[in-house]
């Protein structure tokens, strides 16, 4: 027995050192090449910090472009999906009100042209990116709501859209939150 536990305490105690020491420090270092010295990226305007960029947000107004629907309402201390299955009735209620309301606010756009993204939930319930088909699908409501030209809404969602890295990496993607915050700057 004595031959067992000598190497499993040895083996526990370099586990402890590594993961408890030497892996955090290396992480903790990596961190501090990345913007932000890893504390986050936050989104400021006139130097007042409106939210962080890894976090989604709530846009319910026509005049704003909508992000991804949160099953825990965007609160990162909660993060979750709903857990439920593509077939469970609840959950497919709530993608059908989804769907119906986006509808409501975005009149002449047709239930098969709505991403799946902007009426189903993540998976952590904080994402804060859509596709740039979400936001261009938007397009024509935030347009009437501001009386802006659609083309001009066009042009800022393809300069919002973050391609992916290296040309393959990765979708495109457009982060609602600087998206709305460069709109209210024009």
């Amino acid at each position: 027995m004595k031959q067992h536990i000598i190497p499993a305490l040895r083996l526990t105690a370099v586990c402890v050192v590594f993961f408890c020491g030497i892996y955090t420090l290396v992480i903790l270092g990596a961190a501090q090449l990345a913007p932000a010295k890893g504390e986050g990226e936050t989104v400021s305007v006139n130097g007042k910090v409106v939210g962080y960029a890894l976090e989604g947000q709530t846009f319910t107004r026509d005049n704003y472009f909508w992000s991804r629907p949160s099953a825990v309402s965007y609160n990162a201390a909660g993060s979750a999906g709903s857990n439920k299955g593509p077939s469970n009735p609840d959950y497919l209620k709530d993608v059908q009100a989804h769907i119906d309301s986006f509808l409501v606010h975005n009149p002449g756009v047709k239930k098969e042209d709505i991403p799946a993204e902007l009426v189903t939930y993540s998976g952590s319930g904080l994402d804060p990116d859509i596709s740039p088909e979400g936001a261009k699908v938007q397009v024509k409501r935030v347009a009437k709501a501001r009386n802006m030209p659609e083309e001009q809404l066009n042009a800022l969602v393809d300069r919002c859209t973050e391609r992916p890295l290296l040309g393959m990496f990765g979708p495109a993607k457009v982060n609602v939150l600087k998206l709305n915050v460069a709109l209210d700057g024009r």
